[in-house]
C-alpha cells in the first residue's frame, strides 16, 4: 500500500499530467488514475476534489459546467498555460528524486 504522504505529494503532478490529454470531469480522473497506476492508486472523491479546487485557486486549472452526452451536468477541468509550466517543473522535481533513489538503490547500475 502506498503511503498517504506519497499519494498526497504526487496528486498535483498526476492530475496535471492527466489533464494534458484534454479536459475531464472528476469521475473520469479517478478512473484514469486507477488505470495508469494499475490499481495501486485508488483515489476517492475526498482526495481528488480538494486537489482540483486548490489547483483551480492557484490558476493551474480552470473548470466549466457542461451538459454531458447523457444530459448530466458535470464540472469539467482543463489545464491552463500556467498549469503546463507547473507540470514541467513538477516533472523535473520528480525526476530528480527518482534519480537520487536510483543511485541509492542501485549504485552499481548507475554509472556517472
Amino acid at each position: 500500500m502506498i503511503s498517504k504522504a506519497l499519494v498526497a505529494a504526487s496528486a498535483k503532478p498526476i492530475v496535471l499530467a492527466l489533464l494534458m490529454s484534454g479536459e475531464n470531469y472528476g469521475y473520469q480522473i479517478l478512473k484514469r488514475v486507477s488505470q495508469v497506476s494499475g490499481g495501486k492508486l485508488d483515489w476517492s472523491e475526498a482526495l481528488l476534489y480538494p486537489v482540483l479546487h486548490r489547483l483551480e485557486k492557484e490558476g493551474l486549472v480552470v473548470s466549466q459546467w457542461k451538459i454531458s452526452e447523457g444530459n448530466r451536468l458535470r464540472k469539467y477541468y482543463r489545464i491552463t498555460a500556467a498549469g503546463k509550466e507547473e507540470l514541467l517543473a513538477e516533472k523535473e522535481h520528480w525526476f530528480s528524486v527518482h534519480r537520487a533513489l536510483q543511485r541509492l538503490w542501485e549504485p552499481a547500475a548507475v554509472a556517472e
